[in-house]
């Protein structure tokens, strides 16, 4: 016999959820707040900041083609990388899903190596590689290659090299839960009536993946758009990307509304460009 739910239970799990609504709010929640209301403020040189209700820190920010060239930069940057970590996470992704190898942990732990290393420490390991002194430099002189050293290290290669390195593993990890949970006998079976690899790879397992690459994606297009250590390392003086000329604004030249109006959209480029491709990706998985 079956009983209805009790309601009673319910302020106990309301009660039980307490805690961490109160941290978010705490942590996340009042913050954004208080830095989206900064952002209507207006900047003086005397007071830094004084109360008003004004739109001209946003009205500059799309007024001056520097800023709009920044915001342009980053979202190029970070297309860039949601690309490349897909067409090289992929197939890894996919083959530590389908592996039953003893050696399955070990290379998890690789993908995993990145992360395990600070943002300083995996930026000085770039200089070290793409410096004039550095092993890409001096391998190419030593072979004949080149006779001058040439500029790598900061340059928007660097960056996208050292952010690429960062991001590959979000994208594998995210793909490969997603990857394991699929039925691979379906395309096995595909295969045995007489599809190609090719074929039962495009009309089965692709399909079946979009909601890990529609999750990669958006994950990866995130950190990438946000990212501060590595292009501030590696891109040197001249590379500009949103994070590092935000934090500018804010920490050397005090500008706290014009800095939280920067931050503001930056959140709303991320985030609607992160909902259109979510709407994208299921309408497709949807007509599959």
């Amino acid at each position: 016999m079956s009983f209805p739910r009790s309601a009673a239970g319910l302020p106990t799990r309301a009660l039980g959820l307490g805690p961490a609504l109160l941290v978010v709010g705490l942590l996340l929640v009042v913050p954004l707040v208080t830095l989206f209301r900064y952002s209507f403020n207006r900047f003086t040189a005397q007071q830094l900041m004084t109360e008003a209700f004004t739109l001209e820190n946003y009205i500059r920010f799309a007024s001056e083609p520097y800023y709009r060239a920044v915001l342009a930069t980053t979202f190029g940057v970070a297309t860039l990388c949601v690309l490349t970590t897909l067409v090289l996470g992929f197939p890894l992704a996919y083959h530590l899903a389908r592996t039953r190898s003893r050696w399955k942990s070990m290379l998890v732990v690789l993908v995993l190596f990145p992360l395990l290393v600070g943002n300083v420490v995996r930026a000085a390991g770039w200089m070290a590689v793409l410096g004039r002194q550095g092993f890409i430099n001096v391998s190419l002189q030593t072979l004949g290659v080149i006779d001058q050293p040439i500029e790598l290290l900061y340059t928007p290669l660097a960056v996208y090299l050292g952010m690429v390195g960062v991001l590959l593993p979000f994208m594998v990890l995210t793909l490969q839960g997603v990857l394991e949970s699929i039925d691979f006998t379906l395309a096995d079976a595909a295969q045995n009536l007489g599809a190609s690899p090719a074929v039962a790879f495009l009309k089965i397992v692709l399909p079946l993946s979009l909601p890990g690459v529609a999750a990669g994606a958006i994950l990866v297009f995130t950190v990438a758009m946000n990212a501060y250590a590595t292009p501030f390392l590696l891109g040197g003086p001249s590379f500009k990307m949103m994070a590092p000329v935000l934090y500018k604004q804010i920490a050397v030249a005090s500008n706290w509304p014009f800095g939280a109006a920067m931050a503001f959209i930056l959140i709303a480029v991320t985030f609607l460009v992160s909902i259109l491709a979510t709407y994208i990706l299921t309408k497709q998985y949807k007509a599959k």
